[in-house]
């Protein structure tokens, strides 16, 4: 019978991940079961409650790649990545096996011409018992991943970097800021 490989290694369940700064409790990974399958989280006993967050990611790319961005035949790069990432975080469930669908009240994207490259910020929020991080990051990567796919043709050297989240906000687990 096939068993997961890190199960084989070491009882997930069992390894402590981080220090719970509130309770000073050891916290765990919470996608397996107690046999160490991967598992969706019950949140059905979680309350409503507003929840955002907001994720990077950077297209770096020549300068050729840049000015050519305004002339693409396939169209304005950055406002197609801006909707794929929308339309992407709206599917994030169907992407990410242990993700909940949860109804988005925002999804925003923007992707900023810098002189190396194409910025990219992605914000979701919901009212929901489960929080947004995996649909922002799954947006800013969709819209590196539109804009790589709009430009290819002009370099195949394009290389998306720094998917991160920055912040998030509401839930158990409270707010979350990246250290810069």
């Amino acid at each position: 019978m096939f068993k997961p490989f890190l199960a084989d290694v070491l009882p997930i369940t069992a390894v402590p991940i981080a220090m719970s700064r509130a309770k000073n409790k050891p916290k765990k990974l919470s996608h397996y079961d107690a046999a160490g399958r991967a598992a969706m989280v019950d949140v059905s006993a979680k309350q409503p409650s507003v929840r955002e967050a907001e994720a990077s990611a950077f297209v770096e790319m020549s300068p050729a790649v840049i000015r050519a961005l305004p002339r693409n035949p396939k169209g304005d790069p950055l406002e197609v990545a801006r909707v794929a990432g929308i339309l992407a975080a709206k599917r994030t469930s169907e992407l990410i096996p242990m993700c909940h669908p949860i109804p988005l009240s925002k999804v925003d994207v923007q992707a900023e011409i810098r002189s190396d490259g194409i910025s990219i910020r992605a914000v979701a929020r919901t009212t929901a018992v489960t929080g947004v991080e995996m649909e922002a990051l799954v947006a800013a990567s969709v819209a590196a991943l539109t804009v790589y796919d709009m430009c290819k043709a002009l370099d195949k050297g394009i290389m998306i970097r720094d998917i991160a989240l920055l912040r998030k906000s509401g839930g158990k687990s409270g707010d979350y800021k990246r250290k810069v």
